[in-house]
């Protein structure tokens, strides 16, 4: 332990909350990148995305109590929440667009109650325990002390996702028609490319990393009907400070979230909350589009 203290606390304590805020931030990157690709190509406020985060976290947690795998259960969850994503986008959505942003926006807060009391109903009011797999149960030194493996193990993966998201926006043809898609629809259409296949598919991938965000959380929280309640409006922050539509916003604003979460979390527990939405203020009172934002940009 390091005699060194800053504000009363030793440097080492400190230095492990940084990580801590660091994991922590990977599940609001994973969050947010999802609501930001909604929002940048579809200009579409999806409240229920915090629903898809839970359901992602029950479908995980359902089919880990059959296989025993969690790693089959972190690839199943994504993938359900994107299928149901498929169906919400062309059943539900899809019908609405062209009648401004508030049509979308009541449609997916009434279908957030509607997916939160069918877990009700299917799953009961309590919730589920969920903890990490065997294999990423403990702590290892990382030199400034012991940290939990699990945690690490959430800023690699979500390392991981993000870069190859990255790779797929950045250096695929479809992620070229995303992020033209994002700038100018018309265009695209004009191009002979069915804007509306696009649109299903990023609405899929955003509930696809809101399913797999809510199923590496679970074994941090819990499983409960109401985990994307609170979720959703971090992920809104997210989206918020680091730039509406911005992907890579998302992704600092996301770890700069959850190290202000860890920080304050340390000095001064009941103003959690209060500290992140005083970050978005003080962001949005520096520069109004966010950290990275920009007009008509995807990126």
């Amino acid at each position: 332990m390091s005699d060194i203290t800053i504000g009363g606390f030793p440097l080492d304590l400190l230095a492990l909350q940084l990580v801590t805020g660091i994991a922590l931030g990977a599940i609001y990157v994973l969050v947010g990148i999802g609501l930001s690709l909604i929002f940048g190509l579809m200009n579409v406020v999806n409240f229920a995305h915090g629903a898809f985060f839970m359901a992602g976290a029950y479908v995980g947690v359902f089919l880990y109590g059959f296989t025993g795998s969690f790693w089959l259960s972190l690839v199943a969850a994504p993938l359900a929440m994107g299928l149901l994503g498929l169906v919400v986008e062309r059943v539900l959505v899809r019908p609405l667009y062209g009648r401004g942003i508030d049509d979308p926006l009541l449609l997916t807060f009434g279908l957030s109650y509607v997916m939160i009391e069918s877990v009700r109903i299917a799953f009961g009011l309590t919730g589920l325990p969920f903890g990490a797999p065997p294999e990423l149960r403990g702590a290892v030194d990382i030199g400034i002390g012991y940290f939990p493996l699990y945690r690490l193990f959430l800023i690699g993966f979500a390392l991981v996702v993000v870069g190859a998201l990255w790779l797929f926006i950045e250096r695929t043809p479809f992620g070229l028609v995303i992020r033209a898609g994002a700038r100018d629809p018309q265009i695209v259409q004009v191009l002979g490319i069915e804007i509306a296949k696009v649109w299903l598919a990023v609405f899929a991938l955003g509930c696809a990393l809101a399913g797999l965000a809510g199923i590496l959380a679970a074994p941090l929280q819990g499983v409960t009907p109401e985990m994307g309640i609170p979720v959703l409006a971090e992920a809104f922050v997210v989206t918020v400070v680091g730039g509406m539509g911005s992907l890579g916003g998302a992704v600092l604003a996301g770890l700069l979230v959850g190290i202000v979460v860890a920080m304050t979390s340390l000095v001064a527990p009941d103003m959690t909350k209060m500290a992140i939405f005083a970050l978005m203020a003080l962001v949005l009172l520096v520069r109004p589009r966010g950290l990275l934002g920009r007009a008509g940009a995807l990126g």
